[in-house]
């Protein structure tokens, strides 16, 4: 936890890295923003902060227009947290609320409905039903502004309970009707064409934190895939991973691109002083090294510089702006975003486009020089990265951009199932790590600083459907692909080469026997919960209990169906030091490896 002056500095500082971790609410505006919102930054006596943007809808505070709060990357804390309120925020992004009501999540949890209420509350700030409503107003916005579905289709699809419910929602967080919201995407030429619909699938920017290695989730993915349910097509570093998806109300088919985007113009930080020691395998903007790191953030570098605008269109990722030109050093320029006109707190501002700004330093915080100014310097794009979209998979500093996003497409035959499908797609691809924290741990290490210093920001895979992982982990990829065809779902129309859906456990458990048809009853029956909300203790406990699992089964299992980011398997030699990301440790490690074995 930082303190709420750490948090300002990172207000101050525009610092993207936090986007996710807080949001920060002005009062004098009632909006609220991301950290790294470009507007100009507010005075500090006006300034809340809050874990999570459902607590600062709850408390009366509108969306951003101009940084889109609600699209940057989830927080990291929940993938590590393994105790309830961490377990309720990952069943709550899987759309459990919906689904199943307050009352399906506690009993997921095994605790009571006032309980779970109590604890997220005191947590984060907001219940279960302020996070849902939060999570369906963010969903309802992205199928606004990126199909041309009518909007009483678009509410229920949302998971809304009636049209005036969707109708307040999107009101009270965007400050904005739902037809305003489609007219601003279309105003800035960003939107669909209005005869636009599902069947051309949904585009989507799935945003990521930090440096990205695109090109080694793709490897894994690669080797992994299972004809008819997956497929890796294309050169390195524009492959494409298409799969099939069963989901809650449908079935689906998504497409993700290996290629990162990042935003158009990078703006650069600081030089670092002369003399000045950089951290091995830190990442981001060369910036005096932890000379002003956030408390409890170290061995990161200073400021991280502004950050782009969210992209106003598509929630899920930042926009491709370029930032305005700079303002003479104590020159005042409009207000936007957090700092909206008084008594106007529905606007945003200039809308199309980013303010100016003021030059750097110039009102930087005394004593705080390699901060900028609060309304954010304009920078050149950076030399060193391009100001086209790189592949953030290539080591240097393109590569250890301060984020970006995948770009997807999911096809749905229920857009019900669009929050879930977004939600695995972000576990399968571990888009919401906090790779800052995974180097700053593991960089000093002598057997891992090499691998962090060359690899920052390589991600833990994690599995799109946990039982089908499971299954596949136990028996291997051929065995898997012979399951696929003998006793998958085939779907209604093929998509290329993918042809079915993996089979469910309920069916292998009646026509397997052995470990294989062990496990698929337990996944089936219960006996062994692998959700989204699962105890990953009591998971790993139920797998070892079934005849003929073996401890690295059960741990692979843990790693990638569960999302544990602190995994030792048993026969690699994982030294406590590395927790508690021994899982990247082992990413780094096997990684490598491959590299060394490829290249001899």
């Amino acid at each position: 936890m930082i303190d709420e002056e750490t948090r300002y500095e990172a207000v101050r500082s525009r610092d993207a890295r936090f986007d996710g971790e807080f949001f920060f609410a002005v009062e004098t505006t009632g909006i609220y923003c991301r950290p790294s919102c470009p507007a100009v930054t507010p005075k500090r006596q006006n300034v809340r902060f809050y874990a999570t943007a459902a607590a600062a809808q709850s408390s009366g505070f509108r969306a951003c227009r101009r940084c889109r709060p609600d699209a940057v990357p989830g927080s990291a804390e929940w993938n590590v947290r393994a105790d309830v309120v961490g377990r309720a925020m990952r069943l709550i992004a899987d759309g459990v609320v919906d689904r199943e009501g307050v009352g399906g999540l506690a009993e997921r949890l095994g605790y009571s409905a006032r309980q779970v209420q109590r604890q997220l509350t005191a947590e984060v700030g907001a219940g279960p039903v302020a996070l849902a409503r939060a999570q369906r107003a963010h969903t309802a916005r992205v199928l606004l502004q990126t199909t041309g579905l009518p909007v009483t289709e678009i509410a229920f699809a949302a998971g809304f309970a009636s049209v005036r419910q969707f109708n307040d929602t999107i009101r009270g967080v965007y400050a904005a009707t739902p037809t305003e919201l489609r007219a601003e995407g279309r105003r800035r030429g960003k939107a669909v064409p209005r005869d636009a619909t599902p069947s051309a699938g949904v585009p989507l920017r799935l945003a990521y934190r930090g440096p990205y290695q695109a090109g080694a989730v793709f490897d894994t993915l690669a080797r992994e895939a299972v004809p008819g349910v997956e497929e890796v097509a294309g050169d390195r570093g524009t492959r494409v991973y298409r799969r099939t998806l069963r989901l809650p109300y449908g079935t689906g088919i998504v497409a993700v691109e290996e290629k990162t985007a990042l935003p158009r113009a990078a703006a650069r930080g600081p030089a670092v002083p002369a003399g000045a020691a950089v951290p091995a395998g830190a990442a981001g903007p060369a910036t005096a090294a932890g000379a002003d790191a956030p408390a409890g953030r170290p061995g990161l570098p200073g400021s991280a510089g502004p950050a782009e605008p969210a992209d106003p269109v598509n929630s899920l990722g930042p926009a491709d702006v370029a930032r305005g030109p700079a303002v003479p050093a104590g020159a005042a320029g409009p207000a936007t975003g957090a700092d909206a006109p008084a008594g106007r707190p529905d606007l945003a501002g200039v809308a199309d486009r980013a303010g100016p700004a003021t030059a750097t330093g110039a009102d930087a915080p005394a004593g705080r020089p390699d901060l900028p100014g609060p309304a954010g310097p304009a920078h050149p794009a950076d030399p060193l990265i391009p100001a086209n979209p790189v592949d953030a998979s290539t080591p240097g500093r393109a590569g250890a951009a301060r984020g970006g996003w995948l770009r997807a497409r999911l096809h749905l035959t229920d857009l019900r199932d669009l929050t879930t499908a977004v939600q695995r797609l972000r576990r399968l691809f571990d888009l919401d790590a906090d790779p800052y924290a995974v180097d700053e741990r593991l960089g000093p290490d002598p057997r891992l600083g090499p691998l962090v210093a060359a690899r920052p920001g390589l991600r833990a895979p994690g599995a799109a459907d946990p039982a089908e992982f499971a299954v596949r982990a136990l028996v291997g990829r051929k065995e898997a692909e012979r399951l696929v065809q003998q006793y998958g779902k085939a779907l209604d129309t093929p998509s290329g080469t993918l042809t079915h859906v993996f089979p469910e456990p309920g069916v292998l458990a009646e026509a397997e026997g052995g470990t294989l048809g062990a496990l698929a009853s337990a996944l089936a029956d219960g006996t062994v919960r692998l959700d989204a909300g699962a105890d990953r203790d009591d998971a790993a406990a139920a797998l070892l209990a079934l005849p003929g699992m073996d401890p690295r089964h059960v741990a692979l299992i843990r790693m990638r169906a569960l999302g544990d980011p602190d995994v030792a398997l048993p026969d690699e030699p994982v030294p406590d030091a590395w927790r508690p990301w021994r899982t990247y440790a082992c990413q780094h490690i096997w990684y490598g490896r491959e590299l060394a074995q490829a290249g001899s």
